[in-house]
């Protein structure tokens, strides 16, 4: 009982003192300024080796849930490799598809992150599976075309049916090819920029499109599916005809879905539509961005259109910087604050931005802040587990608002890693190149 009444009596004093101690603190006798505010998110300068570690997380996941090699689904037996393969044989189970464009996202995100850390595990599983399927996809070609309807695990570069299929796996690949490894992957980009070039639906003036959910449509989502491959095409070969397409698809596009007043690009435009409702969807902003800073990447200084592309890029990027939030996310629906907060748009701008900065495309001083800031909320969203939480699934296209505001989140939603490992790619070229200092309790670049 007394030492009941001892700790009731500490409770008591050191309640009277805290009650003190703040009747004290106002502004005459405290430095309110430097009060340290309830941020939701890490506010600072983060940390490379934080940024790595966050990093070799998402690594180690994918390392792990998409393994290489094949599975014959009728007896269960799994192998490393196949030079005759009949209708049973798939990939070995993972947890994402090696093919898809995400992945090809994925891909040129764990080489970036090998360029920017000299760490060789990323190459190494880009390399990994590039090789695995450039050396399948012969066989299963052949497959293919003698059996055209059962289920074939490489039908995307084998049949594409759209640009999904093909562009953003065609650029990692360049890439690829270009660091000098495996040259049995160029049937498949030759295959891939075929389809680009001169088998995807265009508008009569060249502008790729489609014709879903209605006749002529653009989706905005295509310029990344389209531009980077030709950028990188245009690289590999010094044919400028891919660079002028990949240069008009984004000036075509901008002309027709870019919103000058506020800055961003609505989701989707059709040619037949005299009046566009206008949704502003935040991943479909980002792939266009996207498309800019990889094609400004490899385009020649002095190449036509350049100067144009560099503006939109700039034009675009400001419009983004006005519509973040406090907590460094986007969300979904760029000006509708009641959206959810989205990652993988987050992550892309993120990488987009900071890109722009390490090569002095945009004012550090204006930019560089914002990136951190995104960087340390889209760093929240890396489990333990290495998974990347709160992505949209895949999104067609739509002319209503509900559609976009009840688009599921998953961590199994694709988009959301190569995005994430471009991003801290970039952060730590950003730190190693850029000087930052807290002033005013304000992250700022000296």
């Amino acid at each position: 009982m007394k030492q009941t009444q001892r700790l009731f009596s500490l409770f008591l004093f050191l309640s009277s003192s805290f009650c003190l101690l703040a009747q004290k603190a106002n502004d005459v006798t405290a430095p309110l300024h430097a009060m340290q505010p309830d941020y939701v998110v890490p506010y600072g300068v983060p940390a490379t080796e934080k940024v790595k570690a966050t990093l070799d997380r998402v690594l180690n996941y994918l390392d792990a849930t998409t393994p290489v090699g094949f599975t014959n689904r009728k007896t269960g037996t799994t192998f490393a490799s196949v030079s005759n393969p009949d209708t049973n044989v798939v990939f070995k189970q993972g947890d994402f598809r090696l093919t898809s464009y995400e992945w090809g996202v994925t891909y040129a995100g764990m080489t970036r992150v090998g360029e920017v850390t000299g760490d060789d595990r990323y190459f190494n599983y880009t390399k990994e599976r590039m090789n695995f399927l450039a050396t399948a996809y012969p066989s299963f070609k052949k497959l293919y075309e003698q059996y055209p309807k059962p289920a074939n695990p490489l039908r995307q570069p084998v049949a594409p049916h759209a640009l999904d299929d093909v562009g953003a796996m065609c650029a990692a690949m360049i890439r690829e090819y270009r660091r000098g490894n495996e040259q049995s992957l160029r049937p498949m980009i030759d295959d891939y920029i075929k389809y680009v070039s001169t088998k995807e639906y265009r508008l009569s003036d060249g502008t790729l499109a489609r014709n879903r959910p209605q006749k002529n449509t653009l989706w905005l989502d295509d310029l990344f599916m389209s531009v980077p491959a030709l950028a990188q095409m245009g690289k590999l070969t010094g044919d400028a005809k891919y660079y002028n397409d990949a240069v008009k698809q984004v000036l075509q596009f901008s002309k027709r879905m870019f919103n000058k007043e506020l800055g961003i690009y609505m989701h989707g435009w059709v040619e037949e539509m005299p009046v566009h409702p206008e949704f502003h969807w935040a991943r479909a902003n980002g792939w266009a961005l996207m498309a800019m800073t990889e094609l400004l990447d490899v385009l020649p200084e002095n190449f036509g259109g350049r100067t144009e592309v560099l503006t939109q890029l700039k034009a675009h990027a400001s419009g983004l910087a006005k519509y973040q939030s406090g907590q460094g996310f986007w969300h979904q629906l760029l000006d509708k604050n009641d959206s959810y907060l989205e990652t993988s748009a987050t992550a892309i701008y993120t990488y987009c931005i900071a890109k722009a900065v390490n090569k002095g495309w945009l004012d550090a001083k204006a930019f560089a802040p914002m990136c951190l800031l995104a960087w340390n909320a889209v760093s929240t969203k890396v489990n333990d587990k290495g998974q990347v939480e709160g992505t949209c699934v895949g999104t067609g296209m739509a002319f209503d608002p509900a559609f976009y505001y009840y688009r599921p989140v998953n961590v199994y939603a694709a988009h959301g890693y190569g995005p994430v490992l471009l991003a801290g790619a970039e952060v730590i070229n950003l730190l190693k190149t850029h000087t930052f200092e807290m002033n005013d309790s304000s992250v700022q670049v000296k």
